[in-house]
């Protein structure tokens, strides 16, 4: 899909001086916003590589990305924001400000950055103290030294949909050549976010095979013992099992671990849990 931007224009300053780009370090290594094809790339996947889960990633691409969209003129603070299908938000940020901006956004539901994550859509607020669209989150933003925002969404395949929440301490301060490398940032890092997004859903995916095929276990393990001390088939001793986990208002799969205990003296292990 193609990225559209929607822009509202302002010539409000703010004095207040923020930290300069100087006084970020260049944590990732790779200079400061010179660049070149494919290197975000590389940097990106070694990160993917390095996180253990998708929240640790997206502190990195939140981190790196405020590193390299940073200016002389303007110091970039960023979040990201990830929705997924069946999953809270998750959101990531380079700095207290971004991430206090990101948590009063995503509390009222509202913003820039969620509504490019939902459209896919490019969307620029080039001074938030003249803009009308999202007035209470504008002055908070304002409070917090921010005078314009850029959101760009990070195409992702799937129900999955991101974007790079961009927040800078000057109005206007995304010209068309920083908006263009913010847009290159995006579609490179979207690699490496579907990569991680698809290692975390089949994390997800084996932990809950191991948790349904644990509970199967423990419930078949107390079948068993029903069929043992009854002298019952399996489909009687499912039965009972049922019955009593009713009747005692438990889960069956609580009420399978007790059966099992009392036999064996403790709670049922099984090798899936190792």
């Amino acid at each position: 899909m193609t990225n559209r931007e929607t822009a509202a224009t302002g010539t409000h300053r703010d004095a207040t001086s923020q930290r300069t780009p100087n006084d970020r370090p260049d944590e990732y290594g790779t200079g400061e916003t010179e660049y070149g094809t494919g290197e975000t790339s590389v940097v990106l996947q070694n990160l993917v590589l390095d996180s253990p889960d998708v929240e640790e990633f997206l502190t990195h691409l939140a981190r790196f990305a405020a590193e390299r969209l940073s200016g002389h003129d303007s110091t970039v603070r960023c979040g990201v924001t990830l929705l997924r299908p069946r999953k809270q938000g998750t959101a990531a940020s380079s700095d207290q400000v971004a991430r206090r901006l990101d948590e009063l956004q995503n509390a009222s539901g509202n913003g820039p950055c969620l509504e490019a994550t939902r459209t896919e859509t490019r969307v620029y607020v080039r001074d938030v103290a003249d803009d009308d669209r999202w007035p209470e989150y504008f002055t908070l933003a304002h409070a917090h030294g921010v005078r314009s925002i850029l959101a760009v969404p990070v195409l992702l395949s799937g129900e999955a949909a991101a974007a790079l929440n961009l927040y800078a301490d000057t109005p206007d301060a995304f010209g068309p050549e920083r908006i263009s490398l913010a847009q290159q940032f995006a579609d490179e890092a979207s690699q490496g976010l579907r990569l991680a997004v698809r290692i975390a859903h089949l994390t997800d995916t084996g932990q809950n095979l191991t948790v349904a095929m644990t509970l199967r276990t423990t419930i078949d393990l107390a079948a068993g013992i029903i069929m043992s001390q009854n002298t019952c088939s399996q489909h009687e001793a499912m039965t009972i099992l049922k019955a009593a986990a009713s009747a005692r208002n438990r889960k069956l799969r609580d009420l399978a671990a007790a059966v099992v205990a009392s036999v064996s003296g403790q709670a049922p292990v099984t090798h899936f849990e190792h």
